[in-house]
């Protein structure tokens, strides 16, 4: 039998002490926080599940639960058959390659907070392009004073943001196709629809099941460019789970409904990454 050299696991160390320092101990902080009432560092009372049940009763829970499913299934059902729609139009040879993967990497570059602060530009009904459009179009737009206006203007805006990297990520999935593929569809006299339908939307399917994760966690977690853009109004039109997390947090000084609350979070975030995989799994293991 073939002695096994135990001794490679200390190259793992840093990798555990790493992990330990930055996600396992602030875990633990926050769930010690979650069951205690503190009034300052010295002060503090153990309080049990006490926050979490008012947590799970606020209703400004409950509403920004429900702003939050919402804007992120409407993500979802633009940015990702936008971004299929882009990436099939993208070229697959020349020198236009290299251009049309730059330029669309650009969105992607820019920073959450000048994102907002782009849009902020754009947006206004004066001299923002986007405003000045609508308003001449007669729809009398204001995304600062109407929550319409203003859940719009977000969305719009994670759109040009986000749909690149959806777009990316089909073009990666439909560039590894073989051309065997579509070599038997013209053999067949196949339409592009049937292409579309029977060999190109099932080879895509692992990718765009990774495409849906990342942008539902990420559009899940949003924060900086509605902060930025509306400041979570006008109201509470634009004020997601985050911003009530930090309003809690940072301008109530609650740490500990807060602690319950960010864990509560963090529960609904693993749930649902939890059905990605098993989606995912479960796909692979079908093929």
């Amino acid at each position: 039998m073939k002695p096994y050299n135990n001794k490679a696991w200390w190259l793992v160390l840093p990798v555990f002490v790493l992990v330990a320092f930055s996600a396992i101990i602030p875990m633990m902080t926050v769930v010690n926080y979650s069951v205690q009432d503190i009034f300052d560092p010295s002060t503090r009372y153990f309080v049990g599940t006490e926050w979490y049940r008012e947590i799970l009763a606020d209703p400004r829970l409950h509403d920004s639960l429900m702003r939050q499913f919402v804007y992120s299934f409407c993500v979802l059902a633009i940015e990702v058959p936008l971004g299929i729609i882009v990436a099939l139009s993208m070229l697959r040879r020349g020198l236009g390659v290299p251009v049309s993967l730059i330029l669309l990497s650009l969105p992607l570059l820019v920073p959450w907070n000048v994102v907002g602060t782009i849009w902020q530009i754009i947006g206004r009904e004066d001299i923002g392009l986007y405003g000045w459009i609508l308003n001449s179009l007669g729809l009398d737009y204001n995304y600062a004073s109407n929550p319409r206006d203003a859940w719009a203007t977000v969305l719009v805006m994670d759109v040009w943001h986000w749909t690149s990297l959806v777009a990316l990520l089909c073009y990666s999935g439909l560039r590894s196709i073989p051309d065997v593929y579509y070599q038997a569809a013209r053999i067949d006299r196949a339409s592009s629809w049937a292409v579309f339908r029977y060999i190109q939307l099932p080879k895509l399917k692992n990718v765009l099941l990774i495409a849906v994760m990342l942008r539902f966690m990420d559009s899940f977690m949003i924060y900086t460019e509605p902060f930025v853009l509306t400041g979570g109004g006008p109201g509470t039109a634009t004020t997601f789970l985050s911003q009530t997390l930090t309003q809690m947090a940072l301008g109530q000084f609650d740490l500990g409904r807060a602690a319950a609350f960010s864990l509560i979070y963090f529960l609904i975030i693993l749930l649902v990454t939890w059905v990605f995989y098993t989606a995912m799994t479960h796909n692979d293991n079908k093929g």
